[in-house]
């Protein structure tokens, strides 16, 4: 039988009809993209509900739209909300399912990244998981066909987390995406000049300078930075706001960025 990890947020954090999911999606992609900016190898996007953290995704959403047919493989980090994990938890799911469809799991490189000490089958982490669920329409409207390497991730070093990104590194064909919000609950000024500060730091790929308080993935956005010093990529911040920008008042805000990450 088909194991099947079912939506845990949807109607909560973006819509549960396939149609008004499908027109939300496309109205946060209608972003215009350079014609000469390079493709990304990976991405930091983040994991709010669309109506507040939306429109920062789709800019980064957006630069798929020409590799829709060159992307198969999508390994898709984010931090474990619900469930503490001591490391990196992989789902033994064979398909995630939205509203738009279903997700294969990638069953090669959850066996390749099963290898590395730090990683452990556990679907309590995500059973209901919003950070890496929230992601998945947006793949499913950018790309033709991927299949998906989903890692929650706990109290996971950036060397682990990069170590296992090495993993399942692979070429052009393979996306690696972390989800993360940035700062939470802070006024509005306030939380512009902490996440101000940490875009800075992640362009300037210094995983130390990301701290938990800035984002809620921090520990995989250490990770992928690391992994990004050891692949030569350089990092752009795409978009940069808050829920006091989008949906929500400016007196307790959540901060969100867009980053992507190229050669």
């Amino acid at each position: 039988m088909t194991r099947v990890r079912r939506p845990a947020v949807a109607g909560l954090f973006y819509p549960d009809d396939a149609d008004e999911l499908t027109a939300t999606v496309a109205r946060a992609l209608d972003v215009a993209v350079p014609d000469a900016e390079p493709p990304p190898k990976a991405m930091i996007v983040p994991h709010a509900g669309y109506v507040y953290s939306g429109p920062t995704a789709g800019v980064a959403y957006a630069r798929l739209g020409r590799l829709r047919d060159r992307i198969a493989h999508v390994v898709l980090l984010g931090p474990a909300h619900r469930v503490w994990v001591d490391g990196i938890a992989v789902s033994g799911a064979d398909a995630f399912v939205t509203p738009l469809g279903l997700v294969s799991i990638d069953d090669a490189l959850r066996r390749r990244v099963l290898a590395h000490p730090a990683v452990v089958t556990d679907d309590r982490a995500h059973a209901r998981e919003h950070s890496l669920e929230v992601q998945l329409p947006f793949l499913q409207r950018t790309l033709d066909r991927f299949t998906l390497l989903p890692l929650a991730v706990g109290d996971a070093r950036p060397e682990d987390v990069a170590a296992v990104l090495d993993l399942v590194w692979g070429g052009p064909e393979t996306l690696v995406l972390v989800s993360s919000d940035l700062s939470h609950y802070h006024d509005y000024a306030t939380a512009r000049a902490q996440d101000d500060r940490t875009a800075a730091a992640i362009v300037a790929r210094t995983p130390d300078a990301v701290s938990d308080d800035d984002a809620c993935g921090a520990r995989p956005i250490r990770g992928l930075l690391l992994a990004a010093q050891r692949h030569g990529l350089g990092v752009r911040l795409l978009d940069l706001r808050s829920s006091g920008d989008t949906a929500g008042d400016r007196d307790r805000v959540v901060g969100y960025g867009a980053f992507a990450l190229s050669s």
